[in-house]
């Protein structure tokens, strides 16, 4: 690993621990948490050229993602999330792009009966690109962000829900997956 990609990790690293102690201070000792995850299909890094302007890349296969939310206020989630994403030069596959995302999601429930909430999603963090030839390799940071208007989740029990949301960004256009209630 290179040093500037080190230095990176150290930072990256810092600014979770800040988010988690924010959220954490914010959230209080009796909120509500719940760990999410997903998968996102189309995601900014592929739309917006999140490879520093190289010729002839490859669409990323979509996007993982997993997050971890607290309940704020009524309504209201936040809390971090991590993004994995990668994909490869056309015609020269040792040319390699990981895409690692850390942002801060803010949800807001803006329906909800027994089974279905309706609900809106935002989020805005850093987008860290690590490219990889054989013998080198570097690091770039995008601006990461994520906007869903359109997401519901149907509870399969007290705990644990499947969910969809329709947006754009570093978690990707089309999401699918679970929550859980911690």
């Amino acid at each position: 690993m290179t040093e500037i990609f080190k230095n990176i990790i150290k930072v990256m690293k810092k600014i979770i621990i800040a988010l988690m102690m924010i959220v954490g201070i914010v959230s209080g000792a009796q909120a509500q948490t719940e760990l999410t995850v997903s998968y996102g299909a189309y995601t900014q890094m592929d739309a917006m050229d999140c490879h520093d302007g190289g010729p002839s890349v490859n669409n990323a296969w979509g996007a993982l993602n997993a997050g971890l939310n607290f309940h704020v206020a009524p309504g209201f989630w936040l809390g971090p999330s991590y993004t994995f994403s990668s994909t490869s030069r056309k015609h020269y596959d040792e040319n390699k792009f990981y895409y690692h995302a850390i942002m801060l999601n803010l949800r807001y429930n803006y329906y909800r009966n027994s089974i279905v909430t309706l609900y809106a999603k935002g989020a805005l963090g850093s987008v860290i690109m690590h490219e990889t030839w054989p013998d080198d390799s570097k690091n770039k940071a995008y601006c990461a962000f994520q906007i869903n208007p359109l997401c519901a989740q149907v509870g399969l029990s007290r705990s644990v829900a499947m969910f969809g949301e329709l947006g754009f960004g570093a978690q990707g256009l089309i999401q699918l997956g679970f929550k859980i209630g911690l």
